[in-house]
């Protein structure tokens, strides 16, 4: 056993507790008890003790939409004369010219340095979203290493699109399939997967209905892109729907458990769709930002019922900083202050946990008795007192994911004192700037 003393315990659970000289106590995979140090102390001789010096613990934090294939993109020429002008620009001249140019080293060295960034700032789950028309077969396999090696949880998915023609489409579902089928029958609590799907405007009928059905037979959902920009809107009315979420919904894409990512075009009932269908928004707030798409509806959504959540879209890999713009892009948005103190901590701090939750089995994103050792230290000491009622304003104002000094998963230490325990740190970084030079000679 180990117990983690003297620390700020915040909790997440249904009472927010704050636990001021506080201790978690880990027995193999599960938290066994929390409460105060030396009570703690006392009740648990035999423990190993591990003396946080008033830093604070918390769960660890989860990321439910990440694409770890932009890891090459970082500072890369377009070697395009035009910077692209809009949404669909973005796509062509970036994106689906970084994933068709990936191949399988690109990969393994994208997930295997994406994933460890997002744990050395505190995330120890990730919902992945992946592309790599250069190498279709086997990829997810080359992400699950990582995921393996590094210690993490990971749900993953291949993004199965029309655009690159029958051949490649079918391709991807074959990849999705077999993975899906391989990691069903070793029934993991740290790696899973569903159904990824670019979105609407890149996919043909005769696809969704093939996918659907595949869904069917595997008991999965899906993970898809819908209404990110006005391409999604305009192609769905050219095919005779009002909106992307109402073509989709005509070929049972929304289930329960599948994660709709973006949804800023959304049009009238369709918010009510996904709510209906019990599936998830993920909010990605620096990519629509940065790919200027708009925002999304987050107030109406929230007012609905529906299930929202927060990713980070492979802008960032620091789930602090993307909560700090969700929280900005709130307020902007609606033109009121109000808004944000509720709405932003609820998605990340409970429909997050909800999320991974259902997906991996054991209880995530809370820190109580029998929920998973899934922790983070975090290096932050304010000036101020920290309680049940202000846990989310020293996140939002004082702490960043470069102050996490600890990340366990599965009761196990993955990185300790801001040193990685799994894997040499300094050797994948260098390797990865290596494959990352040859991926750019080659785009």
């Amino acid at each position: 056993m180990l117990l983690l003393t003297n620390g700020t315990v915040i909790t997440h659970d249904q009472d927010n507790r704050v636990i001021k000289n506080g201790a978690v106590l880990i027995d193999g995979e599960e938290i066994k008890a929390l409460g105060e140090a030396e009570l703690l102390k006392s009740k648990y001789p035999e423990a190993e003790i591990k003396d946080v010096k008033g830093k604070i613990i918390m769960p660890g934090m989860i990321n439910t939409h990440m694409h770890i294939y932009s890891t090459f993109a970082r500072g890369m020429d377009l070697k395009t004369e035009q910077p692209p002008r809009h949404f669909l620009e973005i796509l062509e001249k970036m994106w689906w010219r970084v994933d068709s140019t990936l191949k399988a080293d690109d990969v393994y060295y994208s997930a295997l340095y994406a994933f460890l960034t997002g744990l050395k700032q505190g995330v120890t789950t990730v919902f992945d979203h992946h592309a790599s028309y250069g190498q279709v077969r086997y990829s997810l396999d080359l992400i699950a290493k990582a995921v393996e090696e590094l210690g993490i949880r990971a749900d993953l998915c291949y993004e199965i699109s029309d655009r690159n023609g029958p051949e490649q489409s079918q391709d991807s579902i074959t990849e999705s399939e077999s993975f899906l089928r391989k990691i069903r029958e070793k029934d993991m609590d740290h790696l899973n997967g569903r159904i990824g799907l670019h979105a609407s405007f890149t996919l043909e009928d005769e696809t969704l209905e093939q996918v659907s059905a595949l869904a069917d037979e595997l008991d999965s959902s899906f993970h898809i892109h819908v209404a990110e920009g006005r391409t999604d809107l305009e192609d769905s009315r050219l095919r005779g729907y009002n909106g992307a979420v109402k073509r989709l919904d005509q070929y049972n894409i929304w289930r329960p458990g599948t994660m709709a990512i973006h949804g800023v075009h959304l049009q009238e009932g369709e918010l009510e769709i996904l709510r209906d269908n019990d599936c998830y928004l993920i909010n990605n707030p620096e990519s629509n930002m940065g790919n200027a798409v708009g925002a999304a509806p987050l107030k109406e959504a929230l007012a609905k019922g529906l299930k929202v959540g927060l990713g980070t879209d492979g802008y960032t890999t620091d789930m602090f900083e993307s909560i700090k713009f969700a929280n900005l892009m709130l307020k902007h948005q609606n033109r009121d202050p109000r808004l944000g103190w509720t709405e932003i901590p609820q998605m990340v701090f409970k429909t997050n946990a909800q999320l991974a939750t259902e997906t991996f089995g054991p209880q995530l994103g809370v820190l109580k008795e029998g929920a998973a050792a899934d922790i983070i230290v975090v290096d932050y000491k304010p000036p101020t007192e920290i309680n049940s009622d202000n846990t989310y304003a020293h996140i939002l104002f004082g702490i960043n994911g470069g102050m996490v000094d600890t990340t366990i998963v599965k009761g196990r230490i993955l990185m300790e004192n801001r040193e990685v325990q799994v894997v040499d740190d300094e050797k994948i970084t260098h390797e990865t700037g290596e494959q990352a030079d040859d991926f750019w000679r080659r785009f």
